[in-house]
């Protein structure tokens, strides 16, 4: 509701004081009892006619006509009850704010002139305007006064609707971006889980399904080695279960909760060798300084991708890892000596991409340098 429709009971309390007021003045006018009778009776269906139509033109929405009906019916007993009985003209105090309410302003301005005029039209017809030199000028102050009250009127009404469009339009843009940043927030958040998948659970089980083609290839010719592939694939799934565990309760990577970065990375390359037979080292320069979580979760989630994806494709035989601060930046770098590839070439692979977003989320880059034959370097530099 706007501020318009709030303050329309000031209205009707004018309505309702200049209808009762004129109704009593007709009552005790001078004259004959025919004449107040048709007065009465048009003043009757006035405030029927603004009960009914009226009230709910003014304060109901925006019409697209001019509702001629209600205004005809009016300004017909309007004429009626001010030919009828003189005092009748006091109406005019609820006629005319109804014309400037329901009609465009230049059509409202005419018609109350009309309707101000049929007081000395009405004297006119008695014989009485002769008697009353000074009702002209006044007839025109009072037109003049009718034109401006109603243009100020029509203002009035101007600016509220506007107010109250521009508070719907805000509203809309409101609930809009409220709706927008619920589908953002829910994209993120859908993005964050695939990157914890991605780098977590799927690669969990990756190893576990290479374990056991290994386990099974095993079984009767190296016991040993089986039950040895046996037992690791059997750690990686507890490691999986409790990272899974970790990412229901909204936690850091186990691997970070039951140690350091720095060991936690080198139980990483120890998986490494002992899953796939690659020679892996864990090189650290000086002392760390203390991280954020969100930090650490970074640089491990790069390693993890890197080794991933060194066990998949790279057929490397030595893998080193080193971590160190340098001009105030962490830096993680990942190199082997496998059969490396073209960086600019598309892989269509989601780890890489992963990494740089996540990389980009705490205000790190990610580099690679890599050629076919050449083995390939990743790199890893966030803020310390």
């Amino acid at each position: 509701m706007n501020a318009w429709e709030r303050s329309f009971w000031l209205w009707d309390v004018l309505f309702s004081i200049t209808y009762l007021a004129t109704m009593g003045l007709v009552l005790f006018e001078d004259g004959g009892t025919a004449g107040k009778i048709v007065a009465v009776l048009c003043l009757s269906g006035l405030g029927l006619a603004y009960l009914v139509r009226g009230r709910r033109l003014v304060t109901g929405p925006d019409y697209d006509y001019t509702p001629w009906m209600f205004i005809t019916t009016m300004m017909v007993l309007l004429t009626g009850a001010v030919l009828a009985a003189g005092n009748a003209s006091f109406i005019l105090f609820m006629v005319c704010p109804l014309l400037y309410m329901t009609l465009p302003t230049k059509t409202a301005s005419i018609l109350t002139t009309v309707a101000v005029l049929l007081s000395p039209l009405s004297l006119l017809v008695r014989g009485g305007l002769s008697e009353q030199p000074v009702l002209l000028p006044m007839t025109a102050i009072l037109i003049i006064f009718s034109l401006l009250a109603g243009r100020y009127t029509t203002q009035i009404i101007a600016q509220s609707k506007g107010r109250a469009a521009l508070i719907d339009q805000l509203k809309a843009s409101q609930a809009e971006v409220s709706r927008l940043s619920r589908e953002a927030g829910t994209a993120a958040e859908r993005e964050r889980m695939a990157r914890e998948i991605h780098d977590t659970l799927a690669q969990g089980f990756t190893s576990i399904v290479t374990l056991t083609q290994a386990i099974e290839s095993e079984m009767d010719t190296d016991p040993t080695a089986a039950r040895r592939h046996l037992e690791l694939a059997a750690r990686t799934a507890r490691e999986n279960l409790a990272e899974a565990r970790a990412m229901v309760a909204a936690q850091g990577p186990s691997a970070l909760a039951s140690g350091s970065l720095e060991e936690a990375l080198r139980r990483q390359a120890e998986r490494l060798a002992e899953e796939a037979g690659i020679e892996a080292t864990v090189e650290v320069d000086g002392p760390l300084p203390a991280l954020p979580m969100a930090t650490e979760v970074v640089l491990l989630r790069g390693a993890q991708e890197a080794l991933s994806n060194i066990r998949k494709h790279s057929r490397a035989t030595r893998v080193s890892l080193r971590l160190s601060v340098v001009d105030g930046r962490v830096r993680l770098g990942v190199t082997d000596d496998g059969t490396g590839f073209d960086p600019a070439a598309p892989t269509g692979g989601f780890g890489l991409a992963g990494m740089r977003a996540r990389a980009d989320q705490v205000g790190g880059i990610v580099t690679c340098t890599s050629e076919p034959g050449a083995g390939t370097t990743l790199e890893l530099e966030v803020p310390a």
